[in-house]
């Protein structure tokens, strides 16, 4: 197995692994714990040492989970990333970015974790009801008193992102160091703004779903039933691959990615996780497993270079099937129901 890279977190000092663990869908969830925590070992042993998740997913239970997976690692050695903002009760100050929401989501997060601080903070979407100065500097207050040591977002759009700078130059606040976006070959929305943006500004892409949920792994294929066991076919997770499965168009393209792969040596996961590699802004690219040995062929993405003529053709054949609009990031208008 190759030896894991690591890339800064942005214009931080903070290193992380080229490719890092989440945990969304499958800890707490699909994934029963003996096996997650297979997977954890299986991410350590290949030299993953930046795990994310967030308070929202499976209900906490997805954190908890990652912390009794990392128990009894050092400490030091790890990067723990974890999320607020969605909805965690049904009180009215139960989600969205709020310092009291903010302040007892971290507080949350780290009980379930089982851990001092979160080297990364993030803000999971845009808060439209709060007022981002109220949301910086409750950020803030929380590196200060040593519970955080970096803060950043998700899923933020460029001029969100920008007005955040903008308040945390002039109030003196730590500033945001990372994004994380959906970004595989198929969801480029972030290229034509956030992107120049976050390299003028020192912030880095914590990639998610390289695989656009599986999908780029050829796994799905044009006329045939969905794969048993796998996401499409699963009723927690169809949802957000229905569109994607569905497009006979979209799977016969990447069909015709495969003999790509095959000429660089990879497997069509393999190729798809070096490709969001390829962008320099892109810090670490974010993998999900429901088995240790996808992890195993998985980080093998790490240290792959892609030469300019192979990323040309992969744009060739996806074609028209890859998004680029930027207004296709977009938080919820009203996070208070």
């Amino acid at each position: 197995m190759p030896l894991m890279e690591f890339r800064h977190l942005g214009n931080s000092g903070l290193m992380v692994s080229e490719i890092a663990y989440g945990n969304w869908i499958t800890h707490g969830s699909q994934v029963e714990e003996e096996t997650a925590k297979k997977c954890v070992r299986a991410a350590l042993d290949a030299g993953i040492t930046t795990f994310d998740t967030a308070d929202v997913y499976a209900g906490g239970r997805a954190e908890e989970v990652l912390g009794r997976a990392l128990k009894g690692e050092r400490r030091d050695g790890l990067e723990i990333f974890s999320k607020v903002f969605n909805p965690m009760g049904e009180g009215k100050n139960d989600r969205g970015l709020s310092r009291k929401h903010v302040v007892r989501g971290v507080e949350d997060s780290l009980r379930r974790i089982g851990t001092d601080y979160l080297d990364l903070f993030q803000a999971h979407r845009f808060d439209h009801t709060t007022p981002l100065e109220e949301t910086m500097r409750a950020f803030d207050d929380l590196v200060r008193q040593g519970k955080v040591l970096y803060i950043g977002v998700s899923e933020w759009r460029a001029e969100e992102i920008e007005r955040a700078l903008k308040i945390a130059d002039e109030m003196g606040f730590d500033r945001l160091v990372s994004n994380q976006p959906q970004y595989n070959m198929l969801w480029r929305v972030i290229e034509g703004e956030v992107v120049p943006l976050s390299e003028r500004e020192g912030l880095g892409q914590l990639v998610w779903s390289p695989l656009a949920g599986g999908v780029l792994s050829g796994k799905y294929r044009p006329g045939e039933e969905l794969p048993s066991g796998s996401r499409a076919a699963d009723p927690r997770s169809e949802k957000f691959l229905a569109d994607k499965v569905s497009d006979q168009v979209l799977l016969e393209r990447v069909r015709g990615l495969e003999p790509l792969a095959a000429e660089a040596g990879l497997s069509m996961a393999q190729l798809s996780v070096a490709w969001v590699l390829q962008n320099r802004n892109v810090s670490t690219a974010i993998i999900g497993a429901s088995r240790p040995e996808q992890v195993e062929k998985n980080v093998q993405a790490a240290g792959v270079e892609l030469d300019a003529g192979l990323m040309a053709r992969i744009d060739e054949v996806l074609g028209d099937s890859i998004q680029r609009d930027p207004a296709l990031t977009k938080s919820p208008d009203n996070v208070r129901g």
